[in-house]
């Protein structure tokens, strides 16, 4: 899969996520030809790995129109697209689409999850996504998980800063009353309320937790303090 040519783009921030995007899609892609599409997903009860490649395909076209649509237009309907015959084909259209779309104008003001922003803020956003649904077909085919450390890391913080105020605006879960210290190669801060519970590990595992493909039983993974209040916030809906 050759993604499109890097265009140029405003700041070195915005290249760096670019950058990530395209090669997790390449990362996703290699994976996808390679786990049988039938194989279970550990981390996603119910779904094969031919799902995961269906969702992301789906995702990736919906933050194509996202980015196209001016702040406080009409929000395009979020749904896993029908199975395609060939859904690892369908998949690599897909992420060249995504990335056409975003790189006509890394600047153009559109929607985002966090609100009003611009269409580069979407490689970040689907980066993110990407590693996650990469590590899914890993699992799948019981291969190791591979990502950039810092890549991880910014997406332990992406889902404290943009993920969880979401799904409370969503009305998808409540605003944490207490807070869980995360701490892995940065001290992370999940909830506004006093810390009742802090869990240490690695980033790749507190990642893990955080989209709930991994508990607080993970051998990896510390927690002292209250760990029942820690488990009731962290098997909340944090993450879409």
């Amino acid at each position: 899969m050759t993604p499109p040519v890097t265009p140029p783009v405003t700041t070195p921030e915005t290249a760096g996520h670019r950058a990530a995007l395209a090669a997790q899609q390449t990362a996703f892609h290699a994976l996808a030809l390679t786990v049988p599409g039938l194989a279970a997903v550990p981390g996603c009860p119910g779904w094969t790995a031919r799902d995961v490649v269906t969702h992301l395909t789906g995702v990736h076209r919906w933050a194509a129109a996202l980015s196209r649509t001016a702040p406080g237009g009409p929000v395009p309907h979020d749904e896993d697209p029908r199975p395609a015959d060939d859904p690892v084909a369908a998949y690599a259209v897909a992420a060249a689409e995504l990335l056409t779309a975003l790189d006509e104008d890394p600047t153009r003001p559109c929607t985002t999850l966090a609100g009003p922003g611009t269409a580069g803020d979407w490689y970040r956003r689907q980066a993110h996504e990407t590693l996650v649904h990469t590590w899914d077909l890993a699992d799948a085919g019981g291969l190791p998980r591979a990502a950039p450390a810092d890549r991880v890391a910014d997406a332990v913080a992406e889902v404290l800063d943009t993920l969880l105020p979401r799904q409370v605006r969503l009305g998808r879960t409540t605003a944490p009353d207490v807070a869980v210290a995360l701490v892995g190669s940065h001290r992370w801060r999940l909830g506004a309320g006093p810390v009742v519970a802090t869990v240490t590990g690695p980033d790749a595992d507190l990642l893990r937790l955080l989209w709930r493909r991994a508990t607080t039983a993970e051998a990896t993974l510390v927690v002292t303090g209250d760990r029942d209040r820690a488990e009731r916030l962290l098997t909340t809906a944090l993450t879409p």
